[in-house]
């Protein structure tokens, strides 16, 4: 009877440690600066997700070249739960970007769940000729090479978007990268190029205060916070779709059951109004889905943007 007892303890202890998760404050890496609209997106989800949890969840910074220093740190963490990645679109550009990582963009990670998609904007000076992207487009073509196209560095997520936007139009336009967003949007904003791909969240006070025009957005459909702005799929380029995005993943062989929990929390987040009242008016747009969606899109991609980044002869850093 005693051995009994003791074999029933000992096969209900596992259960018992999960439903105690989360024990202690729980890491949630990101791999960028504090400020950015990711980051702002982590920080409205953090203090919902300690109310569910019952612990804090602390946003860490730490910013490096492709996300590579969160990333890792993530990846050779104790896979218990209590350190968080948020993973974002470098995830599918890393590994091509990059001679060598210290982990598997993939194999390393447990996906959690999708959080949000950032859509981005072709913008134009206010003072520009051109009205529509067709315009641009027309004008590049009966012009060659009178059409500079601008995005920040090179290599990042805007920059392969317009890498992808130049090939799928076939327009033969230069592309022009810089620093800084800043140093970008006065670029476009001065009619130093003609044309440049950002974040939409970046550009909406210059488009609504008259110093940008919006001709496209790349999303799948318009978005709520620029209703009149077409999509590039509306502008002649049907199959034109690119979002930037981000999720939450943790180290490989987490136990499911910590990763359905924080799935579950994490979805019911992102549907309360008061996120999405925050997110959409930023071009924000609230996801969600199960943890094999988050690591489907970040295959897909992945598969995307090493054919882009090899068409365009980016080298391996």
């Amino acid at each position: 009877m005693i051995r009994l007892i003791l074999c029933a303890l000992l096969m209900a202890a596992p259960a018992m440690a999960q439903t105690r998760y989360p024990d202690r404050p729980i890491r949630w890496i990101i791999g960028f600066a504090p400020g950015g609209v990711g980051d702002t997106t982590a920080r409205l989800v953090a203090p919902k997700l300690s109310e569910a949890l019952g612990q804090p969840v602390v946003i860490e910074n730490r910013p490096g070249a492709g996300g590579i220093a969160a990333s890792d740190t993530v990846a050779r963490a104790t896979p218990d739960g209590h350190t968080l990645l948020l993973v974002t679109a470098t995830a599918a550009t890393a590994p091509h970007l990059f001679r060598t990582l210290p982990y598997h963009p993939i194999n390393d990670f447990t996906f959690v769940s999708q959080i949000a998609f950032f859509d981005h904007i072709i913008v134009t000076g206010a003072t520009s000729p051109f009205q529509t992207l067709q315009d641009l487009m027309t004008s590049a073509r009966q012009n060659p090479r009178s059409v500079n196209l601008g995005s920040v560095s090179a290599g990042t997520a805007l920059h392969l978007s317009l890498e992808l936007f130049r090939s799928m139009s076939g327009i033969p336009a230069e592309i022009v990268t810089y620093r800084s967003t800043g140093e970008l949007l006065n670029a476009v904003a001065t009619n130093d190029i003609q044309a440049a791909m950002e974040v939409a969240a970046t550009t909406l006070t210059q488009i609504s205060g008259g110093r940008l025009r919006a001709l496209a957005v790349t999303s799948p459909a318009r978005i709520p916070v620029l209703p009149d702005v077409p999509t590039v799929r509306e502008s002649g380029l049907p199959d034109y779709i690119v979002r930037t995005w981000n999720g939450m993943a943790a180290p490989a062989r987490t136990p499911r059951p910590i990763v359905d929990r924080l799935n579950a929390e994490v979805n019911r987040i992102m549907a309360l109004p008061e996120i999405r009242d925050r997110l959409l008016p930023l071009a924000v747009t609230p996801a969600a889905g199960t943890p094999e969606d988050l690591r489907d899109l970040l295959v897909q991609e992945t598969a995307l943007w090493g054919n882009v980044i090899t068409a365009a002869g980016i080298e391996k850093q």
